[in-house]
């Protein structure tokens, strides 16, 4: 079965929006047969003027493997992909207080209903 890939290409002074290419391969042709009396069946253009649809530069199509070392997922030792960690240093005062603010309206809510019932 064919796999799809994209190839991110440099992006120039005039793109406005990323530049890449269709990849296809482990494609295999295939030929239909349109009825008894038609002639030898040849390939259907299937990926004809597909570039120009999605955007694309090009589209390359290829019955080889051919592997993009960008596409590659990096894996840990597990052979699970890898994940970005990534560390946020924010301002959390205003939240702290915001948050002990909360705290203190609902522990007075809570005395409140508690002076209230009758015992």
């Amino acid at each position: 079965m064919a796999r799809i890939q994209i190839l991110e290409l440099p992006e120039g002074t005039g793109d406005d929006r990323p530049p890449f290419v269709l990849v296809v391969d482990e494609y295999t042709p295939a030929r239909y047969v349109l009825g008894p009396d038609a002639p030898v069946p040849t390939p259907l253009p299937l990926l004809e003027g597909v570039a120009e649809k999605i955007g694309a530069r090009a589209v390359l199509v290829f019955e080889d493997t051919i592997d993009i070392p960008a596409n590659e997922v990096p894996l840990d030792e597990d052979g699970k992909p890898l994940f970005l960690k990534v560390h946020i240093e924010g301002e959390f005062e205003r939240f702290r207080e915001q948050v002990q603010d909360e705290i203190r309206k609902a522990q007075a809510a809570l005395g409140n209903e508690r002076l209230q019932r009758p015992a």
